[in-house]
């Protein structure tokens, strides 16, 4: 079934819409869940609220690209879900190690209060990821939006693990003196 055929179901508030998306797309989202959560029952369970949240925001939203839109909501759900769990228990999980990476670039900015300047910082991070050839911006949205482990990334890249380590480190630097150099306060 079509994007548009699963998001007209959703229109049409007929319950085949949740049925359809977790056909398609219910493995994507568990695997982003479970990158962040390493858990399956919580997963599986961030996994349905995602289709919850989505029965609740179509309509009115009407999103063009559903497993990009599903996929934010997962991964949204999730995060706030390790937050809660960790919160009661600090552990060494893999989205520890992902968070401490991305807070060498923005850590300390001003936060999402300023929308405005929120919405500058994406607009430059898009810009930059999409001045990436291919290989480095999937090595870099696979850590840092699917979060993805190291050698999950090798092994998708055919590269090695120290291969893929070293060059989302220089991704990294670079999106650092990319932002620092337009002017954010990082």
């Amino acid at each position: 079934m079509t994007d548009e055929s699963i998001v007209r179901l959703y229109w049409d508030r007929n319950e085949d819409a949740i049925t359809e998306t977790d056909r398609k797309y219910g493995s994507y989202c568990f695997s982003i869940s479970y990158n962040i959560l390493c858990n399956k029952e919580d997963s599986e369970e961030c996994v349905n609220d995602t289709y919850n949240r989505a029965w609740n925001s179509i309509p009115p939203q009407k999103p063009s690209i559903l497993s990009a839109f599903l996929g934010k909501i997962v991964r949204n759900i999730s995060l706030n879900r390790y937050k809660e769990l960790t919160a009661q228990k600090r552990g060494g999980k893999q989205i520890d190690l992902i968070l401490d990476e991305l807070c060498e670039i923005v850590s300390d900015m001003p936060g999402p209060e300023d929308k405005a300047l929120q919405k500058q910082l994406i607009q430059a991070i898009n810009d930059f990821l999409a001045g990436l050839p291919t290989e480095k911006r999937v090595m870099f949205v696979r850590r840092y939006w699917y979060a993805d482990d190291i050698s999950a990334i090798a092994k998708r890249m055919g590269t090695s693990a120290n291969n893929v380590c070293v060059e989302i480190r220089r991704i990294r630097l670079k999106l650092y003196n990319y932002l620092v150099e337009r002017g954010f306060e990082i």
